[in-house]
């Protein structure tokens, strides 16, 4: 759906370009466009499993040196 904006009588063109963005802005374009262009792909499961494990694996060795006092 396209954004219009149509000049009225003896408005200059600072209140277009104002009116313009604040329409823009009530009707969600620039919040769509940003959550879009930031959107993470989801992770497959693979490489969720693989994360799950990694983070397991750094907990035990973090728990092996606070028990041998590698670590204070």
């Amino acid at each position: 759906m396209p954004l219009e904006v149509q000049r009225k009588e003896k408005e200059n063109n600072s209140s277009i370009v104002h009116r313009f963005t604040r329409s823009v802005i009530q009707s969600g374009i620039i919040k769509e466009a940003r959550s879009r262009r930031f959107r993470k792909r989801p992770l497959s499961k693979n490489a969720k499993k693989r994360l799950a494990l990694r983070k397991i694996r750094l907990k035990e060795e973090y728990q092996r040196k606070w028990k041998e006092g590698e670590i204070k």
